[in-house]
């Protein structure tokens, strides 16, 4: 088995989604070629989808790449809009896996899937524009594990320390 990457960002994405998208595309192919092989997003609308979605378009020039989809309850997209909601199930039906860490949701099952999430990281891509929330959350976790992290936010291209 390869090494694994998790994805963790904002949902509120910058005007054009375009740059960011270049980014993850040159981070996974940088990453399949350095023998990363799954790739756990945590499908939240903003960059976890767009995340999961540039693994895909990896998966073309890396077959041997995965997707798993870390999900924090059964329904997650239920208010989702209905553009989101295609997509994430539309994820769901193409990735290699599909795992809850809760079957209904609870006070604090987002930080749980967070918290699966960093314990299995090898790396971490991110979009992280401030030290509060989940992702900052996230980001402390993975490198309270001294687990790489690349922030492709402002143009960043690490993480050097906790925030």
């Amino acid at each position: 088995m390869g090494k694994i990457c998790i994805f963790t960002g904002h949902r509120a994405l910058p005007g054009s989604a375009a740059p960011l998208e270049q980014a993850l595309d040159l981070r996974l192919e940088a990453l399949a070629e350095a023998g990363y092989t799954d790739f756990l997003s945590g499908g939240a609308v903003g960059f976890d989808l767009l995340a999961a979605e540039a693994v895909l378009r990896a998966k073309e020039r890396f077959p041997a790449l995965r997707l798993i989809m870390i999900l924090p309850y059964e329904g997650q997209d239920r208010f989702y809009s209905a553009s989101d909601r295609r997509r994430y199930q539309t994820l769901l039906e193409r990735a290699d896996l599909v795992r809850y860490t809760a079957r209904d949701y609870y006070k604090g099952c987002l930080l749980a899937r967070d918290r699966v999430l960093a314990e299995a990281a090898d790396g971490c891509i991110c979009y992280l524009t401030r030290s509060t929330g989940g992702t900052a959350y996230t980001v402390r976790q993975a490198l309270l594990r001294d687990v790489p992290v690349w922030n492709l936010a402002d143009g960043l291209s690490a993480v050097e320390s906790p925030l």
